[in-house]
This record gives C-alpha cells, structure tokens and sequence, in this order.
C-alpha cells in the first residue's frame, strides 16, 4: 500500500507501507521511548487510514524525526529518510498547515 505523504520536496512523499515501517525499526532502535510513542502511530505498520496532523504536533514530530537522523547509530540511508519524513513535517508545521498522511 502507498502511502502519500504532504510537504514534501517536490509536493508530496509517496512511500510503501513497509518502507515506512522499515524505518519505524530504526526510528524504535535511536529514539527515547518518550520520543517513539510520540511517532509510533506512524511508522510502526498500523497506519491504515487518512491522517491531518496539526501544525503544532507537526512541528513536534520534525524535531523527533531530525534527532532521530542525527543520531551515531542511524544507518546512513535511513537517516536520510528521516530527515526527508522531518523536512516535510517542518514545512507543514512553518505554513501553519496540517501535515497529511493518506
């Protein structure tokens, strides 16, 4: 399953489910379990369903997701993605726009 995800580089992100969740196992393995909780929801594989995440939380995740990239233990190519998956949030989140997941 696809998934398209707002404010990315050119417009919208589309992933696969398990690309996504791929990264989850990365994004569980660096991040504080305060930190993972907070963006579990998305990249765990239970995502199933269209997504508005408000600017504010948007702007939460950004920073969740930039620590994640910029952590030692990383692998580079997913860290890649987190920062891309981190971009996209912080643009929806400086519009005051929702970051949408669909």
């Amino acid at each position: 399953m696809g998934i398209s995800i707002s404010h990315g580089s050119q417009g919208e992100e589309r992933r696969s489910g398990l690309s996504i969740q791929q990264l989850g196992q990365h994004l569980a393995h660096v991040l504080t379990a305060r930190d993972w909780n907070q963006v579990r929801h998305l990249f765990d594989g239970s995502f199933g369903g269209d997504l508005d995440i408000e600017p504010t939380h948007a702007g939460r995740i950004a920073d969740i997701l930039r620590a994640a990239a910029e952590h030692h233990l990383m692998p580079e190519g997913w860290a890649r993605e987190a920062d891309l998956f981190a971009n996209a949030a912080r643009r929806a989140s400086r519009a005051g726009e929702p970051w949408t997941w669909r």
